[in-house]
């Protein structure tokens, strides 16, 4: 089953239903948004892997949409639209968008399209993560905050990675456990905080990267 998390964006409700369906179907984690503007929202909330946008909506168009996300990612984008002349579509990907679906459309089509940009995705990442004042390689175990390196120990590098595919996101020590130390792991929870604060230390005056939600745990935040 997919892990992927998807965020559907259309004005028409019956069209983000039918898109949502058979997302799920496949797997794939859906949230939605009725227009640009709440889309934003959604996005400052939690990292998504895929969206699939439609162009034309009320409050906020998609192409604006695109445009304020490719400052700061990037996230596979796929337009959804009933604009499919030539020019429209050439737009579409010179502002940002990986790819172009024009209504109407089979919905199996795009779930097909999908997982092939996903698959395309990971293919050509080079497992180099960029947030902020942060990069980490992922593959290397290398990590470099405002251009310098930072010497992590194995589990603080995989305490960092777990934080930044969660930007955003409240994880309990429990979660965090699960995710960085395995099922199998069955020390005291408060080993979390022991690696958190070596973790700070080492990240110096961005330390606050890393938040304290009082009573449940952590979250990560740019």
């Amino acid at each position: 089953m997919s892990q992927f998390s998807v965020l559907v964006v259309d004005d028409e409700a019956q069209m983000r239903e039918l898109i949502i369906m058979y997302l799920i179907k496949e797997g794939y984690e859906c949230v939605e948004a009725e227009d640009g503007e709440e889309a934003l929202v959604r996005l400052a909330e939690r990292r998504f892997d895929l969206l699939v946008l439609d162009v034309m909506m009320p409050n906020m168009d998609g192409l604006s949409v695109c445009m304020k996300v490719r400052e700061k990612s990037d996230v596979p984008i796929i337009f959804v639209t009933a604009r499919g002349d030539e020019w429209d579509k050439v737009n579409g990907l010179r502002i940002g968008a990986d790819d172009y679906i024009v209504k109407p459309f089979s919905p199996r089509e795009l779930v097909a399209r999908i997982e092939a940009l996903l698959r395309r995705t990971r293919r050509q990442a080079d497992d180099i993560v960029r947030i902020g004042p942060l990069e980490m390689d992922i593959k290397g175990h290398k990590v470099r905050i405002d251009g310098a390196d930072l010497f992590l120990t194995l589990k603080e590098f995989d305490l960092l990675a777990c934080f930044t595919r969660h930007i955003g996101q409240v994880l309990s020590r429990d979660q965090l456990l699960e995710m960085v130390w395995g099922y199998e792991y069955y020390g005291n929870a408060r080993t979390v905080d022991t690696h958190v604060k070596t973790l700070r230390m080492k990240l110096g005056e961005h330390a606050g990267l890393v938040q304290t939600v009082w009573g449940i745990g952590y979250k990560f935040e740019v």
